[in-house]
């Protein structure tokens, strides 16, 4: 006999950040799909307004930089007047560079962190009057980098690990507010971010010789499909793929082993390919309103 019950998110008014491309489009569409109202947010008002004009249900998008906190502000009251209260926020909003420390720009390293730790953190403050109201459910994206530093990508597992920090303390401090805070564990996904990374000789040498499990990408509707299900359960945690889990458990033993991986592999690398920065990865950083991606590119979407 088929349920009468609503779908959780039926009429319930949900926030998305990175919401042009990669992951955080996939995030809006499924939450479209189960019932939501969906706020995209993002740098790329072509995309965005196509993704928005193609979902199933109510939507609005907004080109805001997410480490502007006035503009954050202005948007969060402009979501509320026109679609309602948020009782979902998912913060997905990414960049990600490659390359040695010593050659990496200090302000390209600089954006990376500004974008994925404290753009995260303005996105959790700006709209907590919302998630207070509503007794709501924030989710911070974060990555296999946030338990286990790679080398070559210092802004990238640093803003990544400070999300996971962060959100953890958010966490504590909202609990007795009724608000749940959950952190997204992603591996690799199939975003322009990836696509661009695989392009560089010594970052795709990296990853290929990662155990091959670690290898694996996975597409952005199966992602996205693991964390509007989290958002539905207001989960403390989703791992995806779900192995991650055990990296969660062994953190401890991670930095000794990538560093005696690296100790062999970039040596061996170096001696056929230089060591360059990549700039920025991805397809997004067209749109980084720094002009940072015009070197390179910058996307949201990557774990």
């Amino acid at each position: 006999m088929r349920s009468s019950k609503r779908p959780v998110l039926t009429g319930r008014v949900a926030v998305v950040t990175g919401a042009a491309r990669g992951v955080g489009a996939a995030v809006a569409r499924e939450l479209s799909r189960r019932g939501a109202t969906v706020a995209l947010i993002g740098t790329e008002p072509g995309l965005l307004a196509r993704e928005a004009g193609g979902l199933p249900g109510p939507a609005h998008w907004w080109e805001v930089d997410v480490t502007d906190d006035t503009a954050m502000a202005e948007t969060a009251a402009a979501v509320r007047e026109r679609l309602g209260t948020p009782s979902a926020v998912v913060a997905n909003a990414g960049l990600a560079e490659g390359g040695p420390l010593a050659e990496t720009s200090a302000a390209t390293w600089r954006r990376v962190v500004e974008v994925n730790l404290v753009g995260s953190a303005i996105t959790a403050r700006t709209f907590l009057p919302d998630l207070t109201a509503t007794r709501g459910y924030h989710l911070q994206v974060a990555s296999l980098a946030s338990l286990g530093a790679a080398p070559l990508m210092s802004a990238y597992c640093a803003s990544k690990a400070g999300a996971e920090s962060f959100a953890h303390s958010f966490q504590a401090e909202t609990a007795h507010l009724g608000i749940a805070v959950g952190i997204g564990y992603l591996n690799w996904t199939d975003t322009d971010m990836i696509r661009d990374m695989d392009r560089h000789t010594v970052l795709r040498e990296l990853r290929a010789h990662m155990p091959r499990p670690a290898r694996k990408v996975f597409t952005t509707d199966d992602v996205a499909g693991r964390l509007v299900t989290a958002v539905e359960r207001r989960s403390r945690t989703v791992y995806v793929p779900r192995w991650l889990v055990a990296a969660q458990v062994g953190r401890a033993a991670l930095p000794p082993v990538v560093t005696r991986i690296a100790r062999r592999s970039l040596p061996r690398i170096a001696g056929t390919t230089p060591f360059r920065a990549t700039g920025l990865l991805g397809a997004g950083g067209d749109a980084d309103p720094t002009g940072l991606g015009s070197a390179g590119s910058g996307a949201a979407g990557r774990p």
